[in-house]
């Protein structure tokens, strides 16, 4: 069984027991997902399994879209709600959407964000929350992000009860959005927290396309759990394809370097493709531009 299962991640699982429990309902060790997310948050998390293992480094890299809730108020050391409270503000005059919307504005586009205590992400070989659970405060790596939409939700009248508001976001790899929800509270002049997190998009793939584990299994019942996979190029539809002929089709299939020519290719890598037949990756071959390379040959 070779494709992506567009899985809609529930809460109090981390990503690796989705992939576990996959393996043992798909009875294959080749699964992989396509960006972590926190135990507490749901939403999309395509699954790659088999052949499609291959292609997860793709997907890693593909923009992602969220939906968020703002908590003005109170700041925790891990900037969401199961964190214990580092400060306090009372909300006495709740912001209007007019002024939401200026601060938002001046987060669109290249940005740069610190990431949090709490996170994954390695300083001198050690990953942050394990300074963070030995209580050792150490200097972070400041990152580039691309915030590429970024738009108040109407507030609801119980959100603003609770100095709270909604915000959608579509974001690159590596962005926090709990350190974005902080650094939104700050400018808003209030410490703030990330109090609910939601995954609505990853690459292509939408709620719309999800399947939850009660589906897999019911599938999984009758032998059927194959027929929820979708083809690999779905999760591949952000780069480019190169249709080529029969000949070029073997030469691929071999891993052999083929010629760039007059091909006009905006990404890099590519897909290569014979009629509906997923082939390879290639990228322009790094010191001969005139020659392109394979990086992934896919086999079945």
């Amino acid at each position: 069984m070779n494709g992506i299962l567009p899985l809609w991640k529930p809460k109090g699982l981390t990503s690796h027991d989705c992939v576990v429990q996959i393996r043992k309902i798909f009875k294959t060790k080749k699964v992989g997902h396509t960006g972590t997310l926190d135990p507490e948050v749901e939403g999309v998390l395509p699954i790659c399994i088999g052949e499609a293992t291959k292609i997860v480094p793709y997907l890693t890299e593909t923009k992602k879209g969220y939906v968020a809730k703002v908590a003005l108020g109170q700041s925790t050391d891990t900037e969401d709600r199961h964190g214990s409270i580092v400060d306090k503000k009372s909300v006495i005059d709740f912001p209007s959407e007019k002024r939401i919307e200026n601060v938002l504005q001046s987060f669109r586009g290249t940005i740069k964000q610190v990431p949090p205590m709490y996170s994954a992400v390695k300083v001198n070989g050690k990953k942050l929350y394990e300074y963070a659970r030995a209580g050792e405060e150490i200097k972070r790596p400041v990152r580039e992000i691309i915030i590429y939409e970024l738009n108040q939700l109407p507030l609801k009248a119980e959100e603003k009860e609770k100095n709270r508001f909604s915000i959608e976001i579509v974001c690159s790899k590596g962005t926090y959005i709990r350190t974005l929800c902080v650094d939104i509270g700050k400018c808003l002049g209030y410490p703030a927290h990330m109090s609910d997190l939601v995954r609505t998009t990853s690459a292509s793939f939408t709620k719309k396309h999800t399947v939850t584990f009660s589906i897999i299994e019911e599938a999984a019942k009758h032998n059927r759990q194959d027929q929820l996979l979708l083809p690999m190029i779905k999760g591949l539809d952000h780069l480019d394809i190169l249709y080529v002929g029969e000949e070029t089709k073997r030469r691929v299939y071999h891993g052999q370097k083929i010629s760039k020519s007059n091909h006009k290719l905006t990404t890099d890598p590519f897909v290569v493709m014979h009629d509906q037949q997923l082939l390879a990756i290639y990228q322009i071959h790094p010191q001969k531009p005139e020659q392109m390379k394979p990086v992934r040959v896919f086999h079945g």
